[in-house]
């Protein structure tokens, strides 16, 4: 009699971890029973009671079901968080108690599944710079300088940078020196991101630059943007929005303050395995007149020596409609240098 009842047991709790296992039904017929331990890149790891933990492509299952709640994460943003349920082929269902109808969902909408808790979000950055020295029948002296910071978490991403350079030059034969380049730079910009691709922003800038006589250029602005694409390879992001520019040159009595459009975008690209290039355009025409604008653009090819050590060759382009007088409206700044990553 015990013997039965232990037979009877056994048999009860098999039927009924078969009954509760979660399932996977795949689109060749083949069906798993076990536990779904988690869904990223479009790999769905399974462990098969028969078999173990196996790896499946999320393209080859036909539908599954889950006893306990788990964490799904939609390519929208949406987080669902509860048991699901068998549905048509290419798809899930919440599991819901009758009469409510479950609600389903196609799995090419699926991002992930159980994901891994996101690495808490740190700032990184770069700093890079060159020194030139040239005596005998030339004196001259240069500096110049690079320093950019970023912070990305899956809601929003802050970025920040400084340029600078100053060249000096002595006259043989006068002895008399002069500076031929002397500025510098600020700029950063805060995005939030309300879905995985829209975001809104404010930013701003502060620059220098005594030769070509701007004693200051401020500017202040948000908007919208949308990041089109961004992984290890590619990130490419646009924006518009509206902002404050006020600029003050040397020995001009007169200020200019007015409110502009800002449009621009920013791009990256892995070009090889140690070398990247980095774009970014920005335009701010005013509103008033769109004749007038201001218009700033870098661009930056890096090449890796070591780990943490790199080589860089950035262009910096800057044109102004209504320079100070006897100034060009084109400036272009070159820097060359070598820098490391932190």
């Amino acid at each position: 009699m015990r013997r039965k009842l232990l037979f009877s047991a056994v048999c009860l709790v098999g039927v009924c971890s078969t009954l509760y296992a979660d399932e996977v039904f795949l689109k060749n017929g083949d069906h798993l029973t076990g536990q779904i331990v988690r869904m990223t890149g479009g790999k769905l790891v399974f462990l098969s009671k028969v078999v173990g933990e196996v790896t499946l492509n999320l393209a080859d299952i036909k539908t599954l079901s889950s006893n306990e709640p788990v964490e799904v994460h939609l390519k929208d943003g949406t987080v669902l968080h509860q048991p699901v349920a068998v549905a048509e082929p290419n798809e899930f269902a919440l599991k819901t108690t009758a009469p409510l109808q479950p609600q389903k969902f196609p799995l090419a909408d699926v991002a992930s599944i159980n994901p891994p808790p996101a690495p808490k979000p740190k700032w990184t950055g770069s700093i890079s710079g060159s020194v030139g020295l040239t005596t005998g029948n030339t004196e001259a002296s240069s500096i110049s300088g690079s320093v950019s910071l970023a912070r990305r978490s899956e809601q929003d991403r802050t970025t920040a940078g400084a340029d600078f350079a100053q060249v000096s030059q002595t006259d043989p034969d006068t002895g008399e020196g002069r500076t031929t380049e002397n500025w510098w730079r600020l700029h950063g910009q805060y995005d939030y991101f309300f879905t995985k691709k829209l975001f809104g922003f404010v930013n701003g800038r502060y620059e220098k630059d005594d030769i070509a006589r701007l004693e200051r250029r401020f500017v202040v602005g948000g908007g919208a943007g949308y990041q089109w694409i961004e992984n290890d390879i590619t990130a490419f992001s646009t924006n518009l929005g509206l902002a404050s520019v006020f600029e003050k040159y040397k020995f001009q009595g007169d200020t200019n303050n007015q409110l502009s459009l800002q449009a621009g975008y920013v791009f990256s690209r892995q070009l090889w395995k140690n070398t990247k290039f980095l774009h970014d355009l920005t335009y701010y025409p005013s509103l008033e007149d769109f004749s007038d604008f201001f218009l700033t653009s870098t661009a930056e090819l890096r090449t890796n020596l070591t780990k943490t050590m790199f080589a860089n060759f950035k262009v910096i382009f800057n044109y102004d409609a209504t320079p100070a007088l006897d100034r060009e409206k084109t400036d272009v700044k070159y820097l060359l240098g070598v820098g490391m990553n932190f």
